[in-house]
């Protein structure tokens, strides 16, 4: 997998400068250990002798296509078949030379997004740290391989080489996902992420693939492996269409779920608001209150509810239209939003009825509250809504009870919003306590 292609991840994997500069010195980290594991490993490099030289130019050339048959990934940036190539160099040309060869194709490739537009710094990125974990992860594996006593060139396949060929494919995949999730870790992002069933399962394919390419390479004639290279070059162009179109299949997916989610809380919106004024309507209201009293009983806290009716609202509507009528409601409405704290709920209850619940205020607090509103709905310049209009509210205020329940409480701030209607209205009764409007 080809881990540094940043930008191509989407928007949400946007890395931040704290992060980039962590992802940047890992990747400083691994072409440091890179060029050091290559100097220690120099001696056993042949790669430049005479007759090795055309074996290393063909894998280098077929690293490079097999990474260029890639397709983009939202988590990993870009998934190739560059496996095929690592493993099949390994088997032919021995760990160290393999190991330049996947490091020299990962310090070549990236080069050629710039002309897509990608910016210098994230190029750069992708060159170090796709050369710094391709280098080690194939040096890495190759040795362990080389040491298990594997043959190079591979030439015969038995019970024994069977399993040191498995230990090599193992053992490269653990190593290269050990470097995904450094990455992953210096972006804050989850390194488990880097467990995809799908991106594995290519990865070991592709292994398995790389062994019959080296026996070929070493077993038969040109024209046979050119037939080979032909048949595998198209699977692997398939298997790009195959996981472009997965992709895309999954994109749809996402975005049409995203699109009925979005529908669903809307409905739900449309369920639980008051089109008029904005506000909760009564099926919210009754469910949030007995949400609130339940939780109250529990804790311990005080809990209030109030009652609040606009006095003569049908003289409003009879005498200015119901259009005013509606404009008095938002109005009122508005009030109401503007001087309460937003943890406490204001629903449109009824016609010109609303409901409050006032969480952690005991019934004094909420008498306060409403006598406050109160006195801002009389004092209000209603000339704005409707010429010689006057607004005023009437309120009942009940504090919880132990044995309360939602229905009892709006129950008894209704009693009590009755009484201050039959008192004369524009009053606020709670408890025992009256609040009238100063003369």
């Amino acid at each position: 997998m080809d881990q540094a292609e940043t930008e191509r991840l989407p928007a949400t994997a946007t890395i931040r400068p704290a992060g980039w500069r962590a992802e940047f010195l890992f990747a400083l980290l691994l072409f440091a250990g890179a060029a050091t594991a290559l100097w220690l490993t120099w001696p056993g490099a042949t790669f430049l002798s005479t007759g090795h030289w055309p074996q290393t130019l063909f894998f280098l050339v077929f690293s490079l296509f097999t990474i260029s048959i890639g397709f983009p990934h939202p988590v990993f940036g870009h998934v190739s078949f560059d496996r095929v190539a690592q493993v099949s160099s390994i088997l032919v040309l021995g760990p160290v030379d393999a190991a330049w060869v996947a490091g020299l194709a990962s310090l070549i490739y990236p080069w050629h997004r710039l002309r897509q537009g990608v910016p210098l710094p994230k190029v750069i990125d992708a060159v170090i740290t796709n050369a710094g974990l391709m280098t080690l992860v194939v040096l890495g594996a190759g040795l362990l391989y080389a040491w298990s006593g594997g043959s190079v060139p591979l030439d015969t396949l038995d019970l024994e080489s069977l399993g040191q060929l498995l230990l090599l494919i193992l053992v490269m995949q653990g190593l290269n996902e050990l470097g995904m999730a450094g990455i992953f870790l210096c972006r804050s992002k989850d390194p488990f992420q880097v467990i995809s069933l799908f991106e594995t399962v290519t990865e070991l394919v592709s292994g398995l693939i790389a062994i019959l390419v080296a026996i070929v390479f070493t077993q038969m004639d040109l024209a046979v492996f050119a037939l080979l290279l032909v048949v595998l070059s198209a699977g692997m162009l398939g298997l790009k269409q195959f996981a472009q179109m997965r992709r895309k299949l999954e994109q749809l997916v996402d975005a049409r779920t995203e699109a009925l989610q979005e529908k669903t809380e809307a409905l739900e919106q449309l369920a639980t608001r008051d089109m008029l004024t904005g506000l909760r309507n009564r099926r919210f209201a009754d469910e949030f209150v007995q949400r609130e009293i339940d939780l109250a009983h529990r804790s311990g806290r005080e809990l209030s509810v109030a009652l609040a009716d606009v006095d003569h609202f049908k003289q409003i509507n009879d005498g200015y239209s119901h259009a005013v009528g509606d404009r008095v409601l938002q109005r009122v409405a508005r009030i109401f939003s503007d001087r309460v704290r937003s943890t406490d709920l204001i629903a449109r209850y009824g016609g010109e009825e609303f409901l409050f619940c006032f969480s952690g205020a005991g019934e004094d607090m909420a008498g306060q509250v409403c006598e406050d509103l109160r006195r801002t709905v009389e004092s209000f310049d209603w000339s704005t809504v409707s010429a010689g209009l006057q607004v005023t509210i009437s309120m009942g205020v009940i504090g919880r009870r132990e044995d309360t329940n939602a229905e009892s409480m709006v129950a008894a701030a209704d009693a009590r919003l009755y009484r201050a209607k039959h008192m004369g209205r524009n009053l606020v009764v709670a408890e025992a306590t009256v609040t009238r409007p100063l003369l």
